[in-house]
């Protein structure tokens, strides 16, 4: 039997293993008397390899485990969690799950979701392609990446490229019978390059993150995206303070659509901590833009049949026409706000973005003269008012091409008029998230320079 299969059956009894343990422990704590329960359990390997310089910095082999249980006693909660699967690890578990949910207070929302919500179908996804990579090879591939990097003029010094393979089986059960088995890998490349210039040194990255090995942009590829990406932003400068369009690059953009589901997020709107809050049926966003979710989607980054909870996932619009067709919420959250579950415990599953515009040099003559925000920093985004403030770098445009790079800027609005001020979406999407979307060209920020 070839590596391969092998690891198939064998990822195959694992989940066989998982999802009878955790039927059992379902049984004995209904025998202990509780109301409902619930269990997750996991099993998570890997390997990380990071080289710098051509050297071995860092090997890694993982073997997680994790077994977490929530019980009911009517509306009073218990929860706790193992990383150790044996007997008493077990039991020990479930003694104290029992144990807390008798002390703590009822709560109305409090439960497993409705059983009739849970999924019955489970489609192959495609989400399961392990490596074969042993660990010799991973260093030859993370030294052949760096040194296609460390090639190209100007590169001074490298932070390391890393090679990462991950593969993880878990089962979620509860007492309404459902049992959901899932299993998926998660591979990634990196490289992190310094340059330096007259002016000083400058640093940069850039990454690669799939589901199948098979689907790597090429060791040569990512190294020469990685200097290039560094070496553009030699000779930096400062903006003086204006209001001018901001376009930020697919890999930024994505945050600002992580921003409107977390403003929309169950969590958020019962705590009455979103500026988005009684806005469902509302436009909140230019007439031609939707956003959908697509669970389903093969070797999506965020596909599942099926939430945290077991409730089926399905397509729908989360914004149509501009308009606010929904929020995100588990079971709980819905419950609070007297609403029903999305099918979203455990987050979002594959958000698109339905571009209106082409590709990235068309964004760029959209944009016109502006600024291009290839990175941000800082934590200055407040869900509660919609106000944006954050450190920047990129790119100063004039008339649709690059002028020149910029540093050391705050750019910063209000993400209801950001929303609402979007003009274009470009068709560049950045493949390497749940969510899918191309750049997005803003009407107008405030930059704050010097």
């Amino acid at each position: 039997m070839s590596d391969l299969a092998s690891t198939q059956d064998r990822s195959h009894q694992e989940l066989d293993r998982l999802a009878g343990l955790a039927e059992e422990v379902i049984r004995r704590a209904r025998a202990a008397g509780a109301s409902q329960a619930e269990v997750s359990a996991s099993i998570d390997t890997g390997l990380n390899v990071n080289v710098r310089l051509g050297e071995v910095e860092t090997v890694e082999h993982s073997h997680d485990r994790g077994f977490g249980l929530t019980v009911y006693f009517g509306q009073r909660k218990g929860s706790a969690s193992t990383a150790d699967l044996n007997p008493d690890s077990i039991q020990a578990t479930l003694e104290q799950a029992c144990a807390i949910a008798r002390f703590t207070e009822e709560d109305p929302a409090a439960g497993l979701a409705d059983a009739d919500r849970m999924a019955t179908v489970f489609p192959d996804l495609d989400l399961w392609h392990p490596w074969q990579i042993d660990t010799a090879q991973a260093i030859a591939l993370g030294i052949e990446i760096e040194d296609a990097g460390r090639a190209h003029a100007g590169i001074i010094n490298s932070d390391g490229a890393g090679v990462q393979m991950g593969q993880g089986l878990s089962v979620y059960a509860n007492s309404h019978g459902f049992v959901g088995r899932e299993r998926a890998t998660r591979h990634s490349l990196s490289l992190a390059l310094i340059a330096e210039d007259d002016n000083g040194m400058q640093r940069d990255y850039w990454y690669d993150s799939v589901r199948s090995a098979a689907d790597f942009i090429s060791a040569r590829a990512l190294g020469d995206k990685a200097a290039e990406r560094t070496l553009s932003r030699l000779q930096a400068r400062g903006l003086s303070t204006r209001q001018c369009p901001v376009l930020f690059a697919p890999e930024v953009a994505r945050g600002l659509i992580g921003h409107l589901v977390s403003a929309v997020s169950g969590g958020s709107l019962y705590r009455r901590a979103s500026f988005l809050l009684d806005h469902a049926g509302k436009q909140i966003m230019p007439a031609w833009l939707d956003i959908t979710e697509q669970p389903l989607l093969p070797r999506g980054h965020g596909s599942s049949a099926f939430d945290a909870e077991g409730v089926t996932t399905r397509a729908s619009a989360l914004i149509q026409c501009g308009v606010l067709q929904r929020y995100v919420m588990g079971s709980y959250s819905a419950r609070k706000l007297g609403l029903q579950s999305t099918g979203n415990a455990g987050g979002i599953h594959n958000l698109i973005v339905t571009p209106n515009e082409g590709d990235f040099a068309d964004m760029l003559k959209r944009l016109g003269t502006g600024l291009l925000v290839t990175e941000v920093m800082g934590q200055g985004v407040s869900t509660v008012t919609g106000d944006y403030s954050r450190g920047a770098s990129g790119f100063w445009v004039e008339h649709g091409q690059i002028a020149y790079p910029v540093e050391e800027i705050t750019i910063a609005a209000n993400l209801r008029d950001m929303f609402a001020g979007i003009v274009a979406v470009g068709a560049d999407v950045d493949p390497r998230s749940h969510i899918l979307t191309g750049s997005i060209l803003l009407e107008r920020m405030t930059v704050a320079g010097e």
